[in-house]
């Protein structure tokens, strides 16, 4: 396309923040440094190669020119540098004459894991920039660009997620959160915010660890869900499952599920008899993820305390009969 073609486009403006961002981040990771990728003796696209052969069993040169989407001609010219490096070597395909199977010789290997190290010391470096609030920015915005662009990539397609603690920053994540999913999804409004906010701020002033608890679920290094156990400071023995939620983006994994049981596995470790839960009729996936649990519908009230009518139900789950 002629620059003129494209100062015409619609999207002139976003063409040039694309092509900006790659000029950006191809300078920033060294990918067009003279003295080789990394400060290596490879290229960027030898430095694939080697990422490819190393990752599969002895792939053949047309899977490699599907995969990296390169002219063979191309690739036959770069892997006939590597083997003349004896960094890579061919056998003959035992089902067609026609096909060489490639594979890393020792030296290939070797040279493959010093580069390797060498490119996660410059991620680590890129990372170490940032706070953490700041680099699970990042990863987020990488998987939305994955996403949004086709990334068919089998791996990526149901990442694994992690179930760990709270840090400072995520208690804003789970009032902002909460705010936006439950605006967008039910129209909720301020008076929703203010609730999350008094939860999480009378969680955090009077915590006790003995007793309560925050998780996290983390994937792909972004926060996608949370939920608390919280003593019920009017009824001994009794635990609240509080803020239980899963963006839109990660639901479908059986994070939803986890979350719940990890509330209840902690509850019955801190002795607690009964673990009640306070929701609405409207959230039918989460009451699903109750009632699967063995949670049992004790009360069932009218409130438009959101702004509009809604029935609100309290679950209950008695823990001593699992003991």
């Amino acid at each position: 396309m002629s620059p003129r073609a494209s100062a015409a486009s619609p999207y002139a403006a976003r063409i040039a923040a694309v092509r900006r961002f790659n000029r950006f981040y191809t300078r920033l990771v060294g990918a067009l440094d003279e003295d080789g990728y990394l400060h290596s003796p490879f290229t960027l696209t030898e430095g694939r190669v080697l990422f490819e052969l190393a990752h599969r069993d002895a792939p053949t040169a047309s899977t490699l020119v599907n995969e990296l989407g390169l002219d063979a001609g191309y690739v036959s010219r770069l892997l006939r540098g590597l083997q003349r490096r004896r960094l890579v070597r061919r056998t003959r395909s035992p089902h067609d004459g026609r096909e060489s199977h490639i594979a890393l010789t020792a030296a290939g290997r070797a040279a493959f894991r010093k580069l390797d190290r060498d490119a996660d010391a410059l991620v680590e470096q890129l990372l170490a920039a940032l706070d953490d609030a700041g680099q699970r920015r990042l990863i987020d915005a990488i998987g939305t660009v994955g996403d949004l662009l086709g990334d068919r990539d089998p791996s990526h397609a149901a990442p694994a997620y992690v179930i760990r603690p709270p840090a400072a920053a995520d208690y804003a994540w789970i009032i902002g959160s909460h705010g936006e999913v439950y605006a967008r999804e039910y129209g909720w409004g301020p008076r929703f915010l203010s609730l999350v906010a008094r939860v999480i701020a009378d969680y955090v002033d009077n915590f006790d660890p003995a007793l309560e608890r925050c998780w996290i679920a983390e994937r792909n290094g972004a926060n996608v869900g949370s939920v608390f156990v919280a003593k019920d400071a009017t009824r001994p023995g009794v635990a609240k499952l509080r803020m239980l939620l899963v963006l839109p983006s990660a639901r479908g994994l059986g994070i939803g599920k986890r979350l719940v049981d990890e509330c209840t596995r902690f509850a019955r470790e801190a002795g607690y008899h009964t673990l009640s839960l306070w929701t609405n009729s409207v959230l039918t996936a989460a009451r699903q993820i109750y009632a699967d649990a063995g949670y049992v519908l004790v009360r069932e009230e009218i409130h438009d305390t959101f702004g509009k009518p809604l029935t609100a139900e309290t679950w209950e789950l008695a823990l001593q009969a699992d003991r």
